[in-house]
């Protein structure tokens, strides 16, 4: 009956080494796991042989058949185990774990000359098969260490990555481990007299872990994902991940995550994001509404911008599962957009808003005071003479000029004003909640800085005026799309009157040429 045990314990690990050849080729862990299971195979069906002969020279041919595969079995589940988490062992590391493997089969085929494996060996024919019994020498124990502490770190190693998060990686390490335990516990009985009739336990013990590694296989894709590549695929991401069940409750994610979500740890694992991330944050309404944007959050006190998107999870049947959340750092993109932006809408040499850019931002204005009510005032001024500058100190000396009167003029006006090139000497002025009296004061202010503050060019000062035009309009509700283009014209033709009056000057638009209600 133990002989039939043995056989089907032998077939198992046949049909395993078969499974691995076949089918796992190229997973981590995979080779020395197809060796393992073929050494198995081998020392199985000795040991059935074995217990299967009548004669002490029949089974001592046996015992060294199943020593040909038996010491190097722990040495390959060692570096199954290691290979399966991706841990990579030095070269010369393998070179110790052959070299006592190698001393044992030698010690045993040469154990008449010296006995220091087995002291003796005779023969027990009380139970239902010949039993050899063996009184165990020095290199014995020598061997029986190693491969205990074989399989301990081998099962230390695996029991290691029980802290991953995923139900799968958790399955297969605890399968295999369970399974590495056994043959530690047979072989206890056995070296301690407590198997039934003496009989070696391994060959059974090691069946009932290739059951446990058969369940692993099958059950739960043993070797077809390892931890190593969730760790390079899944924890080295450079995006946060977080994954959801159909419920918003967190199944897992990787540490690029906790950068955005930093009160996140392992015992939130189970738990509803929206708990965690509060109810009324602005990222929970951004998840519950499955939203992709951008998002901004401030990261050590720096603002950092991150991409949200949303992945379904779905199985064979096409039934929602839950979703998978990727958070991409786009910072370098949002502050690329924002510089190119600000690039396309300031005029180069000045440093104010282009005449187009203007002209957008002036509308943004009007339509805000629409809503709110309120008057805005456009004031357009140049600078007087221009061309004389440019024609006595050349364009260089007149680009200066444009650049020193641009910057009396930012220095002027609120930080709610917005000022741009209209075009060559030529600029405007956008003033938000700001009468017509308010604006002839900046407007005042402004030509007495201007006039008053010189260029020096290569030691040469150079003094200039300008004319400044006004403009005004209260803002209700009404229909307000063609207002600024009014107020321009109306600032322009001021603009004209100023310099029509001498010029370095500044003149109010007389509203009695327009049907509408400004107020001065």
């Amino acid at each position: 009956m133990y002989i039939l045990i043995v056989i089907l314990a032998g077939v198992i690990s046949f049909f395993l080494c078969l499974y691995a050849q076949l089918k796992l080729k190229e997973a981590p862990g995979a080779r020395p796991y197809f060796v393992v299971t073929l050494l198995s195979t081998i020392f199985t069906f000795s040991y059935a042989f074995e217990l299967a002969s009548t004669s002490l020279g029949q089974v001592q041919f046996w015992l060294r058949i199943e020593y040909l595969a038996l010491p190097f079995i722990p040495v390959f589940v060692l570096m199954m185990s290691f290979e399966y988490v991706g841990q990579k062992l030095k070269q010369w590391f393998y070179y110790v774990l052959f070299i006592l493997p190698i001393i044992t089969i030698f010690m045993l085929n040469t154990n008449d000359l010296h006995h220091l494996y087995y002291i003796s060996m005779k023969l027990n024919n009380d139970g239902p098969s010949p039993i050899l019994e063996l009184e165990y020498g020095p290199w014995f124990y020598v061997h029986s260490i190693f491969v205990f502490l074989c399989l301990m770190i081998a099962i230390i190693v695996l029991l290691m990555q029980l802290k991953k998060p995923q139900f799968r990686f958790r399955m297969q390490v605890l399968l295999m481990a369970t399974g590495l335990v056994i043959p530690i516990l047979a072989s206890y009985l056995y070296l301690n007299g407590l198997s039934p009739y003496g009989m070696d336990l391994g060959p059974v013990s090691m069946s009932i872990t290739f059951i446990f590694h058969g369940v692993a296989l099958l059950s739960f894709q043993m070797f077809h994902v390892s931890p190593i590549v969730r760790d390079k695929v899944f924890e080295s991401m450079k995006e946060g991940v977080i994954v959801l069940n159909q419920n918003g409750a967190i199944v897992d994610y990787n540490k690029a995550i906790v950068r955005v979500i930093p009160m996140l740890n392992s015992r939130d694992i189970g738990k509803l994001l929206t708990d965690i991330l509060g109810k009324e944050s602005p990222l929970a309404e951004i998840i519950f509404d499955g939203r992709e944007c951008d998002y901004k959050i401030c990261i050590d006190n720096k603002v950092t911008y991150f991409h949200i998107s949303f992945s379904s999870i779905q199985n064979k049947k096409n039934v929602h599962l839950g979703k998978i959340i990727s958070f991409a750092d786009v910072t370098e993109r949002v502050y690329m957009q924002e510089m190119l932006k600000q690039l396309a809408s300031m005029d180069g040499l000045t440093q104010v808003l282009n005449r187009t850019f203007f002209m957008k931002k002036a509308e943004m204005i009007i339509d805000d005071l629409a809503t709110t009510g309120g008057s805005v005032s456009v004031i357009m001024f140049d600078i007087d003479h221009f061309k004389m500058v440019n024609d006595t100190f050349g364009h260089e000396a007149g680009d200066i000029v444009l650049a020193h009167v641009t910057s009396i003029a930012k220095e002027t006006i609120r930080a709610t004003d917005v000022i741009g090139r209209y075009g060559g000497e030529e600029f405007i002025l956008c003033m938000p909640n700001t009468s017509i009296h308010e604006a002839y004061e900046v407007a005042n202010l402004l030509k007495q800085k201007i006039s008053t503050n010189h260029t020096a060019i290569n030691g040469k000062e150079i003094y200039v005026t300008s004319s400044f035009g006004l403009s005004n309009a209260f803002i209700d509700a009404e229909d307000n799309n063609s207002l600024l283009q009014v107020l321009i014209r109306q600032a322009d033709q001021a603009l004209y009157e100023a310099k029509e009056n001498g010029r370095n000057c500044v003149h109010m638009y007389k509203q009695k040429e327009y049907c509408l209600p400004f107020s001065q």
